[in-house]
């Protein structure tokens, strides 16, 4: 399973747009200027690239001639000018709108890619994004009641929160020496409140705050509780936006994606990159020979698009019949929710 954003591009690759009997071409960049961190590799401004030869067939150099767009990580290059003697390619950097970087020296070289890196991670991005709201995120926050609202103010986290779907309160606390058995869970009414971004309100202390968001839904949020004295620690379970991504070291626990939406992205993903463009013979048979192993059948290379659709929405159905499962819908009376029994 993947860990971060970055290792759910890797396995899209892996799983559906690279077989691994394909005839690829790649290299391994061989720079080594003095690049952050005190590493060596080439420089966000460097135009010329050196390659490990010693991976390519003749064949495979004279494609990196001039008018060859190479890749290395998510930046396309454009060759102008090869030298095979020295293993050096003259580019240009940041083709096709991507942004020149810093690549480490080892980094995997593409020749001529027929699915770049940059597509599939702004896919993947794109499909995280469509999830909501027929997929979502929870958190669970510990919030003492208060007399009135309660601001919530943990700077662009809380505003991702959307609805309360229950809310317990425990009664008695466990204190040192307390007969435990005494204690009660009970559900709690509440409300979630949108305020203005930024807030600035009065806290127990008597200082004023200002909650500002930088990121994410323009909105501060704030819970109204019912039924429950102020002070009482009041734990709430919350469906929630999926977090924005900035690259792809996110973790996917950090935007809320869990483990069983990963297949669900990955077919969205392979859907949205194989739309209207020819598909190689290798990948249309590699990603039905996949989908054969999830029991679900796929067509010819022109359909596809429309079975990895239809295999999302399958497994988009049976994640909403977990969800529901897990968390049965709230009575909501006046935007007041009062929890499922």
């Amino acid at each position: 399973m993947s860990s971060t954003i970055g290792d759910l591009v890797d396995r899209t690759f892996r799983e559906y747009l690279e077989p691994a009997d394909d005839l690829n071409s790649y290299t391994t960049l061989t720079n080594t200027d003095s690049i952050s961190d005190s590493k060596t590799g080439l420089t966000s401004s460097g135009t010329s690239v050196t390659f490990n030869g010693d991976l390519l067939s003749i064949e495979e150099e004279d494609l990196l001639d001039a008018g060859t767009l190479i890749e290395i990580n998510q930046e396309l290059l454009l060759c102008t000018d090869l030298n095979t003697v020295n293993n050096t390619i003259t580019v240009v950097r940041g083709a096709r709108n991507t942004t020149a970087a810093e690549h480490e020296t080892g980094s995997l070289i593409k020749i001529a890619p027929p699915f770049t890196r940059k597509a599939v991670y702004d896919a993947v991005k794109d499909q995280i994004e469509t999830l909501y709201p027929t997929l979502f995120a929870t958190e669970v926050k510990q919030v003492n009641a208060g007399n009135g609202y309660v601001v919530l103010d943990s700077v662009n986290n809380d505003n991702y929160l959307i609805a309360p779907l229950k809310a317990i309160s425990q009664y008695t606390t466990f204190a040192s020496g307390s007969d435990e058995t005494t204690s009660q869970y009970r559900g709690v009414s509440v409300e979630i409140i949108d305020l203005p971004n930024p807030f600035t309100y009065t806290n127990s202390s008597g200082v004023d705050v200002t909650v500002t968001h930088t990121v994410g839904p323009n909105a501060v949020k704030a819970l109204q509780f019912y039924g429950i004295d102020t002070g009482k620690e009041v734990f709430v379970t919350f469906k929630k936006k999926f977090k924005d991504i900035t690259d792809e070291t996110t973790t996917l626990s950090s935007i809320g994606l869990e483990t069983e939406y990963e297949p669900i992205i990955m077919a969205g993903v392979a859907a949205q990159v194989l739309s209207n463009r020819d598909i190689p013979t290798a990948t249309a048979s590699y990603i039905t020979q996949q989908m054969a192993v999830a029991s679900f059948p796929a067509g010819s290379a022109n359909s596809l698009r429309n079975s990895l659709l239809q295999y999302r929405a399958l497994l988009i159905e049976q994640a909403r019949k977990d969800l529901r499962a897990r968390y049965p819908e709230p009575v909501t009376i006046n935007s007041i929710v009062y929890p499922a029994t």
